[in-house]
């Protein structure tokens, strides 16, 4: 199971240095990278954040692969922070470990993952989050899970589940699985599709404090009206970050 983990954790490296798909390097830092992932996992994570049949810019001031903050509108690229070297570095230390749950572990931390969108085209969507998404697709996938059982899943902070939790804030977690054990959850739908709003709507219960915190009540307004998995999970990440008041 690790080798096919870790292709999951290596198969999109090509967009940390702007190759294309085609023409992206067969190795980097020593392993192999940017091959396909098993079970169809990549292209089921894909269509749960943008539209597989949109190839053209959707932000025509906008055309290198540094996301867009859904937050701020802004790039989040920072040429001191972003440097060659540091990229690669710091990318080198997400894909080379041989040990498949020490990089689900890193992606979870990395912001330099959540700098560079999946793709161009839709550039608030997030590299981080739609690997994670991957990784969470797949391991359920050979599990002998259809897309159809599967769940979206509110775990408490921390409570990290190897390769299926896809986002460890500092109010909760988030799990792609199909045994809830009781807690907060919602189908994520008959098939793979920009669903996030729908999801999240039908959550058996909320992990927000929408009654009190005017924070939060933002915050859930806004998961209510996005449909993009991956730019919503990053929302969520970068809301955490900005909010004044912690």
């Amino acid at each position: 199971m690790s080798d096919a983990m870790l292709t999951a954790y290596r198969h999109d490296a090509h967009k940390f240095t702007g190759e294309s798909h085609e023409d992206a390097r067969e190795e980097f830092a020593g392993v192999p990278v940017n091959q396909s992932v098993p079970e169809g996992a990549d292209g089921d994570a894909a269509a749960l954040s943008r539209p597989l049949d949109v190839q053209k810019q959707t932000v025509p001031t906008h055309a290198d692969h540094y996301r867009l903050s859904l937050l701020t509108g802004e790039t989040v690229y920072d040429p001191e922070t972003f440097t060659r070297t540091t990229i690669e570095s710091e990318v080198s230390n997400l894909i080379a470990t041989e040990d498949a749950q020490a990089a689900h572990e890193r992606w979870l931390a990395s912001d330099v993952a959540a700098a560079f969108s999946e793709t161009v085209y839709h550039p608030y969507t997030s590299l981080k989050f739609h690997t994670l998404l991957v990784a969470a697709l797949l391991d359920n996938y050979r599990d002998g899970h259809e897309f159809a059982d599967l769940r979206l899943i509110v775990d408490p902070v921390g409570e990290v589940v190897p390769f299926r939790t896809v986002f460890d804030g500092d109010e909760f977690a988030l799990r792609i699985d199909i045994e809830d054990g009781g807690r907060p959850s919602a189908r994520l739908g008959s098939r793979p599709w920009r669903s996030w709003a729908s999801a999240w709507n039908r959550l058996t219960a909320h992990p927000l404090d929408t009654d009190h915190d005017k924070y939060d009540m933002t915050l859930d307004a806004n998961l209510r009206r996005m449909w993009s998995w991956s730019t919503a999970l990053q929302y969520i990440e970068d809301f955490a970050a900005w909010r004044p008041d912690r």
